[in-house]
């Protein structure tokens, strides 16, 4: 752990940087528009790609053979908000590559 903390502290980082477990991408959760009444999330990790079209943005997730994937459909107006939406997928995925702090 000490040449850890000499290595961080040559390179300009802090100590405590050591100290910190990596976050999780195989499961970070992404709000979709809800159906039914219901609140519906899609879990990051397992998104194969993202379509952004004219009316949707698509998130293909769990394909197998023989076309067995889904779809999650996220409705859009423009292509700017479809470029909105996919900032928001890109910044959700890139805070749960670390840790969020724990309560007291």
């Amino acid at each position: 752990m000490r040449r850890v903390r000499a290595a961080l502290l040559a390179f300009g980082l802090p100590a405590c940087a050591a100290a910190q477990a990596p976050g999780s991408t195989a499961f970070c959760l992404f709000p979709l528009p809800a159906e039914a009444g219901a609140q519906r999330f899609i879990n990051l990790g397992i998104v194969q790609y993202v379509e952004v079209r004219a009316d949707e943005v698509r998130l293909a997730y769990g394909g197998g053979n023989l076309g067995s994937g889904h779809d999650a459909r996220i409705p859009i107006r423009s292509r700017e908000e479809g470029e909105a939406v996919l900032d928001r997928l890109r910044r959700t995925a890139s805070a749960c590559r670390f840790p969020s702090p724990t309560p007291p």
